[in-house]
């Protein structure tokens, strides 16, 4: 064997380490964006849990407010049922802002604010928004760290034909951006 060989049998096992190192990297962020996604559904499903409740306890005090409760029962099973990131964003956004108004309406009935069990699912539905706030930005990261390594060289020219494509962020609507007013 002439030493040309050996430097082209080098050179295509070198080639062969960076090919297998770069679609290991890639499948690594693939699977941490997979797990991040996995983190947000068991806290959108905690939160889907509490919701009933949480619904039949305000129904107990504010009965004439059926609309209100309707609305908050509609957005939660049309998040549950929402595919996508893109699809569970936007239902997200719209439950969290059918339970804005529902504390809200709770506001309204001082029996109510007062009760054990409504303030124990209130404290716990915003332990579960933080949570579900936390595994959202953890998501969100995983994307932002796949989303880049698909986008530099060299992995950019083996992603596509190796079957990874750019993730979408799961992302809060303008509104929800906004600060909360509060008049006194």
């Amino acid at each position: 064997m002439g030493w040309i060989t050996t430097v082209v049998v080098v050179a295509l096992a070198a080639i062969a380490v960076a090919v297998a190192m770069i679609y290991n990297r890639l499948v690594t962020l693939r699977n941490r964006c997979d797990n991040a996604w996995a983190q947000i559904d068991v806290q959108l499903r905690r939160r889907y849990d509490l919701i009933p409740n949480l619904v039949a306890t305000v129904k107990g005090y504010a009965a004439h407010e059926r609309e209100t409760l309707e609305q908050v029962v509609a957005a939660r099973d049309a998040a549950m049922s929402a595919q996508g990131t893109e699809g569970r964003s936007a239902a997200e956004n719209a439950l969290t802002g059918t339970l804005k108004t529902l504390f809200a309406v709770a506001e309204a009935y001082p029996d109510l604010k007062a009760n054990a069990s409504f303030l124990d699912l209130q404290a716990q539905l915003t332990d579960t928004e933080g949570k579900i706030a936390y595994a959202r930005q953890f998501f969100n990261d995983s994307v932002m760290s796949l989303n880049m390594a698909i986008q530099q060289f060299p992995a950019n020219l083996l992603a596509s034909p190796f079957g990874f494509h750019e993730r979408v962020y799961f992302e809060i609507e303008a509104v929800a951006k906004e600060p909360v007013p509060v008049s006194l």
